[in-house]
């Protein structure tokens, strides 16, 4: 059944209507007079009842039968609101209770989207809230689902490389983690800065991504999964700045958090990194038998997962001259599924390992 939060003329001309009712008929229902009930109707989402008279259109909604509610929620998704300035359509004060519950399963959507990289359809699905309401007309629960959306918009744009500007993984994410900051939702905001650390990660300012890591890899706000991938992340950063024996022991301890935790695809992932720190400290043969652990352990269904894993493994085979023709085969057949699935990021890195190939080391895939 349907409930408001907050009522105005466009509701409460979407109860009349439903009702049946003529306009003097709703006005004698509610006590008031017909030019009140006019004024709602002319002025509609630019009108509010007082509180009194909010919590007669409260029972009265909450005795109507279910026909009338059906009437109600359809009159209103139906409703754009009246042209404002320039013809722009006025939107209600707010979403609305099962706009709440359709927000959250559109989210729930969006998440499965981005694990098969659905960019086209995970946006949609997310835009259409971010651009239907600003977080001044949300309420707390508005605003933690704004924030949420904002959050996965930016796993989005991080996904397809875009890393820094306006329209960015660092954007969306900075200004999610001021919403949830708002909020006082303290792990959230950690996990935010989970990610702006991944995104200076990418963007190659290894230092600072790793500094971050290891705060955060101790970090209280964390749940014990986030602050063992943070950990993880140390070695990531590390290997890639060259240190790789000490990334080594650092991913190390994190495989056994893993292991302690249940976790067999971040278990996976962490062979993987396993894999090419090995390679950066010329083990190729401790290389190889990690990545075949992560390639034989891990749910590869992902196209991103898959491209990793191919990535990886070829970079390792690419760095032994007798296996120096497969490592190009499965980078090839990488990069053919990140074009495919518009992964920019893993493209570029990608090109560059095989750019480099001839060096002693080349850029490592995330």
């Amino acid at each position: 059944m349907a409930i408001v939060h907050h009522w105005t003329g466009l509701e409460a001309k979407a109860l009349r209507s439903a009702l049946r009712l003529s306009v003097r008929a709703f006005a004698d229902r509610l006590g008031l007079s017909t030019t009140t009930i006019s004024n709602w109707e002319r002025l509609l989402a630019a009108t509010k009842p007082r509180p009194d008279t909010q919590a007669i259109l409260d029972t009265v909604l909450a005795r109507a039968d279910a026909a009338v509610h059906l009437r109600f929620e359809t009159s209103l998704s139906e409703s754009g609101g009246p042209p404002g300035e320039a013809g722009r359509r006025v939107t209600p004060a707010g979403p609305r209770a099962w706009e709440y519950e359709t927000w959250t399963d559109d989210l729930d959507r969006a998440v499965v989207a981005l694990s098969r990289q659905s960019f086209a359809f995970a946006d949609s699905l997310l835009n259409r809230w971010l651009t239907r309401f600003e977080p001044a007309e949300l309420d707390d629960k508005g605003l933690y689902l704004f924030a949420r959306s904002t959050a996965l918009l930016g796993d989005l744009q991080r996904d397809q490389g875009s890393l820094l500007g306006p329209f960015s993984a660092h954007h969306s994410y900075a200004r999610a983690r001021s919403v949830f900051t708002q909020l006082d939702i303290p792990r959230r905001v950690a996990q935010l800065d989970l990610s702006l650390a991944v995104v200076a990660e990418m963007s190659g300012k290894l230092q600072t991504a790793a500094r971050r890591y290891e705060n955060l890899a101790v970090d209280d706000r964390l749940a014990l999964r986030d602050r063992a991938r943070a950990r993880l992340w140390v070695g990531t950063s590390l290997s890639k700045d060259g240190d790789h024996v000490y990334a080594t022991r650092v991913m190390t301890v994190a495989v056994r958090e893993f292991e302690d935790l249940a976790e067999p695809d971040d278990w996976s992932v962490a062979h993987q990194k396993l894999a090419l720190a090995r390679r950066g400290a010329g083990d190729l043969t401790g290389a190889l038998q990690f990545i075949d652990i992560a390639r034989s352990s891990g749910t590869a269904d992902s196209p991103m997962q898959r491209v990793r894993l191919d990535t990886a493994h070829g970079h390792i085979l690419l760095s032994d001259e007798a296996t120096r023709d497969d490592g190009l085969v499965v980078l090839d057949q990488a990069a053919e599924v990140a074009a495919q699935y518009q992964l920019v990021h893993q493209l570029r890195s990608i090109g560059g390992i095989k750019a480099m190939s001839q060096g002693p080391a080349g850029p490592r895939p995330r």
